[in-house]
C-alpha cells in the first residue's frame, strides 16, 4: 500500500472517529420523550456516517436517500432513475455530454435555492483526494474524473463538469455511459449542502438544523437508539412524501429485530441477515415475509499482499476446497444460490464465464504444487467477519472445517463490531475477509469496476493492468456483444484465472413487513426501498 493511500486513510479514519465522538456527545444529551412515529423501520447496522461522500454501507445509503436527493432518485417500484433535482436532461447524439436542467422549486430545507454550483460542489468533493471518498470511481466516467481522483490532475476546472448557469449543469463523460442516470440516483452521488460545509467543516451534520434536499429532514439521530428523520416542507414533491416522521433503529439481532416486529414495536425489517436462520423454512411460508431474486454477492476477499496469499495456486486451492451447495443448502437457507462468478445472473446483456468449481483433488494438488503438500508448513492465518448476523460466524466456521478436512490447514476466526470490521478492512488489516457487494445499478460493471487498481473498494491489495484495459475498453465499447467479451474477459481473470475474491452464493431477498398494514413497499433486485413512499395504511 502506498503511503499516499496510508495518509487517505488515516485521514479518513481520524475524521470518522472524531465525528462519533461529536454525535455521542450532541445526541445523547438530548435525550426526551418523544411522540411515537408514523412508521419505525429496523434498518440494520449503526450507520458509519450519513454523508454521501463517505457512507460504505446499505443501512448508511437508506437513510441518505431520504435526507439528501440527487439529480435522479429512484422510482420506488422499479429502482429504475426517474428526475429528481433535474427536473429533465439532454443527451447529446454521442452520449457524451449531458445537460441538465434543475427544478425551479428545489429548494433547501431551510429555504435556499439549490444551485447548479452545490451540484458542480457536491460531485467534486467525491473527487477530492482529500475526502478520500470509497465510491469517487462512481465518477471516474466523467472526463478528467480518475484522473483528478488519484492527483494526477489538480485542477478542478479540468474536470468534465460545470454549472453553465444557476439552474443549468453541463457533465462530459470519456464515452457513452448508458447507466449514467441510474449512478446519478446513487447515494454518494446525492448534492450535499456546500454552504453549510464552508461554514461548520467536518461537523457539518451536527449543526443543527442539517439543510436537507430529499424529502425528510434529520430530526435526531442517538447512538444505539435511532434515528428519526421528519418529512421536509420543502422538498419540491411534499405533496407526496406520505409518512410524516420515521424512526430507524439500528439492530444487529435476527431474534431482536424478529420480537419487535412480533410485537408491534417495529412495522419493517429489511435484510435477510435479521431473519432468525432456524426459522427461515417457516418464516418464509408466512405472507409478511417476502423473498425475492437480489442483485448481489457474498464472497471473501483474500489480502493478497500478504503470504502464503500472494500465491495464485494458494488462493485457488482454497477456493476449489469449499463445498457451496452445504454452505446454502445447510446455513442460508433462503434460497441461494451458489457462485462461481461475481455477478449475479439477470442483468441485461452480460452472462458470467464460468468460474472455479469444487475440486478439493485438485485443490490439494494446487496446494502441494505452492510447497504446502498436505498442509505441512502452512502458516495458521484468521478470516474476518463481522457481527452482523449469525450466518457470517457459521460460514466461517464451515470454511474452518472444510480447508482443515480437505487441505489440513488451519484458520482462526476473528470476530469484529461491524465499524471496526470495515476499519481493518480497509487498512488491509486481514488474512481472508468476509465480504458482499450490492449491485449499485443495472449493469456488470458495478461488480467488476470494484476491483479496478485505483478503487476504493478493491480492499485486496490486487492489482492487474490486465484488467483495469479490459474493463476501460469495456466502458469505451458501444458495440453491446463485444463488450460483454470484455467484461467476460475481466470476469475469467477475477474469478479464476488470479482469484483475489472467492465468490460464494447469490443473494437471495428475505424482508418482512404486513401488506395488509403497510403500502408503498415494492420488490426489486436493488432492494430500493425510498421513504418517501412508505406508510401506514
Amino acid at each position: 500500500m502506498s503511503v499516499f493511500k496510508l495518509r487517505r486513510q488515516a485521514g479518513r479514519l481520524s475524521y470518522k472517529v472524531a465525528f462519533v465522538a461529536i454525535l455521542v456527545l450532541t445526541f445523547t444529551a438530548c435525550v426526551q420523550k418523544e411522540p411515537p412515529a408514523d412508521l419505525v423501520i429496523i434498518n440494520g447496522p449503526e450507520p458509519e456516517s450519513l454523508d454521501p461522500a463517505l457512507t460504505t454501507g446499505q443501512a448508511d445509503g437508506r437513510i441518505i436517500l431520504s435526507l439528501f436527493e440527487g439529480l435522479t432518485r429512484y422510482k420506488a417500484d422499479t429502482a429504475l432513475p426517474e428526475p429528481g433535482l433535474a427536473e429533465r436532461w439532454d443527451i447529446s447524439e454521442d452520449g457524451r455530454t449531458y445537460i441538465f436542467y434543475l427544478r425551479t422549486n428545489a429548494v433547501w430545507s431551510a429555504g435556499e435555492p439549490i444551485a447548479a454550483e452545490d451540484v458542480v460542489y457536491s460531485w467534486r468533493r467525491i473527487l477530492d483526494p482529500a475526502i478520500a471518498c470509497e465510491y469517487s470511481s462512481l465518477l471516474f466516467y466523467i472526463k478528467n474524473g480518475e484522473e483528478f481522483a488519484i492527483g494526477k490532475i489538480k485542477d478542478p476546472s479540468l474536470l468534465g463538469l460545470r454549472a453553465l448557469d444557476a439552474q443549468t449543469v453541463q457533465v462530459n463523460l470519456n464515452n457513452p455511459t448508458p447507466f449514467f442516470l441510474d449512478i446519478c440516483a446513487y447515494p454518494t452521488l446525492c448534492i450535499v449542502p456546500r454552504h453549510a460545509i464552508n461554514k461548520s467543516g467536518d461537523r457539518w451534520l451536527t449543526a443543527y438544523p442539517v439543510p436537507s434536499s430529499g424529502a425528510y429532514e434529520l430530526e435526531t439521530w442517538r447512538l444505539n437508539d435511532k434515528i428519526r428523520v421528519r418529512k421536509n416542507p420543502r422538498y419540491w414533491d411534499a405533496a407526496n412524501t406520505r409518512s410524516s416522521v420515521v424512526d430507524l433503529l439500528p439492530c444487529l439481532s435476527a431474534s431482536t429485530a424478529l420480537n419487535l416486529y412480533e410485537t408491534g414495536q417495529a412495522d419493517i425489517v429489511w435484510d435477510k441477515e435479521l431473519a432468525p436462520t432456524e426459522l427461515i423454512d417457516i418464516l418464509k411460508k408466512r405472507p409478511d415475509f417476502h423473498g425475492f431474486d437480489y442483485l448481489g454477492t457474498y464472497f471473501f476477499r483474500f489480502n493478497v499482499t500478504r503470504k502464503p496469499f500472494d500465491d495464485v495456486r494458494v488462493r485457488k486451492a482454497l477456493a476449489m476446497a469449499i463445498d457451496k451447495e452445504r454452505i446454502v443448502g445447510k446455513i442460508t437457507r433462503a434460497g441461494e444460490k451458489v457462485a462461481h462468478s461475481l455477478v449475479p445472473p439477470g442483468l441485461p446483456d452480460y452472462a458470467s464465464p464460468p468460474g472455479l468449481e469444487y475440486d478439493p483433488a485438485e485443490a490439494r494438488r494446487l496446494l502441494a504444487e505452492a510447497g504446502f503438500p498436505g498442509g505441512n508448513n502452512f502458516p495458521l492465518f484468521h478470516y474476518l467477519y463481522n457481527n452482523t448476523g449469525r450466518n457470517h460466524e457459521q460460514i466461517a466456521v464451515e470454511l474452518q472445517e472444510m480447508w482443515r478436512r480437505e487441505l489440513g490447514i488451519h484458520m482462526e476466526l476473528r470476530k469484529l463490531e461491524w465499524k471496526v470490521y470495515f476499519r481493518a478492512q480497509n487498512m488491509l488489516d486481514y488474512d481472508l475477509c468476509r465480504s458482499s457487494w450490492i449491485g449499485d445499478y443495472n449493469d456488470a460493471s458495478t461488480f467488476l469496476d470494484v476491483f479496478l487498481s485505483n478503487n476504493g473498494n478493491n480492499r485486496t491489495g490486487w492489482k492487474n493492468t490486465q484488467y483495469d484495459s479490459l474493463l476501460r475498453r469495456a466502458n469505451a465499447q458501444r458495440d453491446v456483444a463485444e463488450r460483454a467479451k470484455l467484461l467476460q474477459a475481466a470476469e475469467k481473470l477475477l474469478v479464476r484465472d488470479e482469484a483475489p475474491i472467492v465468490p460464494v452464493y447469490i443473494y437471495a431477498g428475505f424482508e418482512y413487513y404486513d401488506t395488509n398494514k403497510i403500502e408503498g413497499v415494492f420488490s426489486n433486485m436493488r432492494s430500493e426501498h425510498p421513504l418517501r413512499t412508505i406508510r401506514k395504511k
